[in-house]
């Protein structure tokens, strides 16, 4: 009889072959997440339909056992050689006196085996060390690797600390608004215009060797029918008062008294003085004073004040009817520089200009090129009751590279 222990194992039957086919297919393990996962959910919604379970298993005979899988029934196994079991003495390792030991003396045993610990043989190892991959994967605690993912880390903490501790600044748009300036010049008081000086003037006389006596100035008027006279004729053949050519609205110094005669003269005997055309003074015209023409002061043409007649008032402007181009100065041709200058001009009754003055200037030698322009322009003088008169006038002169 054949060592039953020794026996090979047969193959395993041809049903079991057949349910390891069914459970455990070499497709299971070849098909990819999604196909296992649409299969997984598609089992779940429509599980599939299975034959009945037919149970054809029953217990196996002693021989079957003996015969598939090399087992020995109970009353066989006193065949088996004999092991080598080394006897344990039962009583000795575990007594009942170890499970019913009262807790007062288990606490002694315990502190006396803590305090004085019995001695156990030594440890016999048997075993060699066996060669494992290593747990680190690709990196095998490399310190170059620490150290640049202990960087990495420690910049992200900062950015995430300075991100949470930064303030939110919100960015302002810009808006530009065109706003008057403001002067902001410190407060100067300022006393109030003074009238502008009337140009003109006036004086007379009758020829007296006697200077002009002091008297009222007559009426100002902007036309004059009869000067005045300091020894008026007693019966004249139509009378009318006597009248200075000035604006009616102007403010003439006068004294209280009863007879014509220049205000600024001193006292004396009547005499209308040593001017010529009528009129009191010494100058000539019909006016009063020492000035040419009716009106009164040493001026001329009309008016009051001094100096020429101004546009307004009854004078017209002159206006220009020749002129010609400024020349460019080299200084301002170089400079490629531009402006414009503004000139006084009198313009006297033949139209010609005189007395030219620079108001504005800019300088670079423009300023006598407008000088040396305008005094060959010519003009039509202003008018004062349809008479050409000398008028005062501002020009301006413009200059531009073209």
């Amino acid at each position: 009889m054949p060592d039953p222990v020794n026996r090979p194992q047969e193959a395993p039957a041809a049903h079991d072959a057949e349910v390891e086919k069914i459970f455990v297919s070499k497709a299971s393990f070849e098909q990819s997440l999604v196909q296992s996962l649409f299969r997984n959910v598609r089992d779940a919604l429509f599980p599939p339909k299975l034959p009945p379970l037919e149970i054809e298993s029953r217990p196996l005979t002693p021989e079957e056992t003996r015969g598939a899988y090399g087992l020995l029934p109970a009353e066989d196994l006193s065949l088996l050689p004999p092991s080598e079991i080394i006897p344990v003495d039962v009583e000795t390792e575990l007594t009942v006196a170890h499970i019913e030991e009262p807790w007062l003396k288990s606490l002694a045993r315990n502190l006396r085996e803590l305090v004085n610990p019995p001695k156990l043989p030594p440890l016999e190892l048997q075993s060699k060390p066996v060669a494992v991959k290593s747990i680190w994967g690709l990196y095998d605690r490399d310190n170059r690797s620490g150290v640049i993912s202990l960087a990495v880390h420690g910049v992200v903490v900062l950015v995430v600390f300075a991100a949470a501790t930064t303030p939110v600044i919100q960015e302002m748009k810009e808006s530009v608004s065109l706003v008057a300036p403001l002067d902001l010049a410190p407060y100067v008081p300022q006393a109030p215009p003074k009238a502008q000086t009337m140009g003109g003037g006036g004086g007379g006389g009758d020829n007296t060797p006697l200077p002009p006596s002091k008297g009222r100035l007559p009426r100002p008027a902007l036309r004059q029918f009869t000067p005045p006279s300091a020894t008026p004729p007693e019966n004249p053949k139509l009378a009318m008062e006597p009248t200075i050519i000035a604006p009616p609205d102007v403010q003439l110094p006068n004294v209280n008294m009863n007879v014509w005669g220049d205000p600024l003269a001193a006292l004396g005997p009547p005499s209308s003085g040593p001017g010529s055309g009528g009129g009191i003074g010494t100058g000539s015209g019909g006016g009063v004073g020492s000035g040419q023409g009716g009106g009164f002061g040493p001026g001329r043409g009309g008016g009051v004040g001094g100096g020429v007649f101004r546009v307004g008032g009854g004078v017209t402007s002159p206006q220009i009817v020749y002129k010609i181009d400024p020349e460019y100065s080299e200084e301002a041709r170089k400079a490629k520089y531009s402006g414009t200058v503004v000139l006084y001009i009198e313009v006297d009754a033949a139209g010609k200009p005189q007395n030219l003055r620079v108001v504005k200037g800019i300088g670079l030698g423009l300023d006598e090129k407008a000088i040396e322009a305008v005094q060959k322009w010519r003009f039509k003088p202003g008018l004062r009751d349809g008479k050409p008169v000398t008028v005062a006038a501002q020009i301006e002169v413009n200059f531009r590279l073209l």
